[in-house]
C-alpha cells in the first residue's frame, strides 16, 4: 500500500474569510461592504440570507481558535475586512477595527496558530463601489492605502500575506453576470479595465508588504484557475490542455509573472483592450514569493487533428458536489500546479483553498458522518502528493473551509465546513472529516 507521506516542512492549514464568518456587520465602526448592501436586494441571495451574523466569529474567535488547537491546526488562512479598517474606503482609519484584529492575532498566537492573511476577499467598501468600484483606478489606489495600514498595524503578527482572492470570480460574478455583489452587468471594455485595476491593486499590495511589513514577510496572489486536464497523459493531450489553461487564464497571470499582456489576449480584446499607463506593468510584475491556487474542479481537454484541441462536455450523472459547477475532478489540482509551473515558474505554490459542499445534517445522536467530503479531500490530496513527489514546488495545503459559513449568493444553504455550525445556536460540531483531517495533519501523511 502506498505511503503518501509529505515533506517534513509541508504546511497544513484551514481557511476562511471575514465576510463569510465574522458577522458584527455594523459593530465597532465597521463600514458597509458591497455584500452587506447586495444581500438586502430582493432575490439576490437564497432565502434572503445576510452576512450580518454569519458564524459570529467576531465574538467567538477565542472558542474557534481553541477548537483549532484541539484539532491540531497550526496554520489558518483568514482575511481582513477592509470596511472594518477603512469604513468608507477613504483615509480615515477605524482604530477599533485594528484593535479587534490585534486581539484576534494574539489569540491565534496563544493557540499556536500561524496566520496567513488575505487583504481582499470580496468585501469592497460600499462607498468605493458607489464611486465606481473596480471599474475605476481610484479603487486600486484606495486599496494601496488600506494595505499599507494593515501591513504597518500587523507587522508584528503577520509574516504571510495574500493580496487578493480569486480575481476571475469576484469580477466575473460581480461585474459581468451580476450574480454576486455588486450585481453589475458591464460590457467587455469595462470588465477588461476592472481586471487591470485588480492587478494594479495586487501590485500596490506587494509594495505595501515590502515597505511596511515585518522582517521576513512574504506575499503572493491567490487565483482560482480554469483548470484544463488532459484526457490521456500523452504528450499531445498534455500540450493541448496546457495551451487551453494558458488561453483561459493568461490575462491575469502573464502580467504578474511576465510583465505584459499576451499579444493574443490584446488581439481578442480589440477596441476593448484595457488602458495601461506608464509604470503599471512594473508595479504589477514585482517579484512575489508564491502563487496561491484555489482548486475545486476542472474540465477535460484532448488534442484534435493538427494543432487543434477540444474541451469535452461532462456526461450525464458525472460526479459532483452540491453545487452543480463543482464537478469532482481530483486530477485538476495536480495539473493546475504542473501547468502553472511550466508556464509561469512561481517560486512556490500553496493550495490556498480546496474542499466541497455536501448536504450533511447531523444524525439523531448528533454525529456528522461526511464521508463524501473526506473522500473528496483525500482524492485531491493524492494528486497534491503526486505533484510534490515529482518535485513541483507545492509547499502547503489549506482546506476550505474550517467552519460552515455564509456561502455568498447561496446564503447558508451550502456547507463547506469540516466543522458544522448550527446557525440558530452557533454551536460548533466537528464532522468526521475534521477528525480525519486532524490525523492527516498530525501524521503529515494521507490516511
Amino acid at each position: 500500500m502506498k505511503s503518501y507521506c509529505f515533506p517534513r516542512n509541508f504546511i497544513w492549514g484551514v481557511a476562511a474569510a471575514a465576510p463569510q464568518i465574522e458577522g458584527a456587520a455594523r459593530e465597532d465602526g465597521k463600514g458597509e461592504s458591497i455584500w452587506d448592501r447586495f444581500a438586502r436586494l430582493p432575490g439576490k441571495v437564497a432565502n434572503g440570507d445576510t452576512p450580518d451574523i454569519a458564524c459570529d466569529h467576531y465574538h467567538r474567535y477565542r472558542e474557534d481558535f481553541a477548537l483549532m488547537r484541539r484539532l491540531g491546526v497550526k496554520n489558518y488562512r483568514l482575511s481582513l475586512a477592509w470596511p472594518r479598517l477603512h469604513p468608507d474606503g477613504g483615509r480615515d482609519i477605524n482604530q477599533k477595527g485594528i484593535d479587534f484584529y490585534r486581539r484576534l492575532f494574539d489569540s491565534m498566537e496563544r493557540n499556536g496558530i500561524t496566520p496567513w492573511v488575505t487583504f481582499y476577499h470580496w468585501d469592497l467598501p460600499q462607498a468605493l463601489e458607489d464611486a465606481g468600484g473596480w471599474r475605476v483606478r481610484a479603487t486600486a489606489e484606495a486599496f494601496a492605502r488600506y494595505c499599507a495600514t494593515a501591513a504597518r498595524a500587523f507587522r508584528d503578527h503577520v509574516r504571510n500575506w495574500i493580496t487578493l482572492n480569486e480575481i476571475p470570480t469576484f469580477i466575473g460574478n460581480g461585474y459581468r453576470v451580476g450574480m454576486h455583489a455588486p450585481g453589475a452587468r458591464e460590457p467587455g471594455r469595462v470588465l477588461n479595465q476592472a481586471f487591470h485595476h485588480t492587478l494594479l491593486a495586487h501590485g500596490y499590495a506587494v509594495s505595501a508588504v515590502r515597505e511596511h511589513g515585518g522582517r521576513g514577510s512574504r506575499v503572493g496572489l491567490t487565483q482560482d484557475l480554469s483548470v484544463s486536464v488532459p484526457v490521456t497523459e500523452t504528450p499531445r493531450d498534455i500540450v493541448a490542455a496546457r495551451a487551453e489553461l494558458a488561453l483561459r487564464n493568461e490575462h491575469l497571470l502573464a502580467p504578474v509573472f511576465h510583465g505584459r499582456y499576451p499579444a493574443g489576449y490584446l488581439r481578442r480584446c480589440g477596441k476593448d483592450r484595457p488602458e495601461v499607463k506608464a509604470g503599471d506593468m512594473k508595479l504589477i510584475s514585482q517579484p512575489t514569493d508564491f502563487l496561491g491556487l484555489n482548486i475545486y474542479s476542472g474540465h477535460f481537454v484532448r488534442a484534435k487533428a493538427g494543432r487543434g484541441r477540444e474541451v469535452l462536455a461532462f456526461p450525464p450523472r458525472y460526479p459532483e458536489a452540491s453545487f452543480e459547477w463543482l464537478k469532482i475532478v481530483p486530477q485538476s489540482i495536480y495539473w493546475a500546479i504542473r501547468h502553472c509551473h511550466e508556464l509561469y515558474h512561481p517560486r512556490a505554490f500553496y493550495i490556498t483553498e480546496n474542499g466541497a459542499s455536501f448536504p450533511d445534517p447531523p444524525a439523531a445522536d448528533g454525529e456528522i458522518v461526511d464521508l463524501h467530503r473526506r473522500d473528496f479531500v483525500r482524492n485531491y490530496l493524492v494528486n497534491v502528493h503526486r505533484a510534490v513527489g515529482e518535485g513541483l514546488p507545492c509547499r502547503g495545503y489549506f482546506l476550505w473551509s474550517f467552519l460552515d459559513n455564509y456561502e455568498w449568493a447561496a446564503g447558508y444553504g451550502e456547507r463547506f465546513g469540516i466543522v458544522h455550525v448550527d446557525y440558530a445556536t452557533q454551536k460548533r460540531t466537528p464532522k468526521l472529516s475534521a477528525r480525519w483531517y486532524a490525523e492527516v495533519m498530525r501524521r503529515n501523511q494521507i490516511v
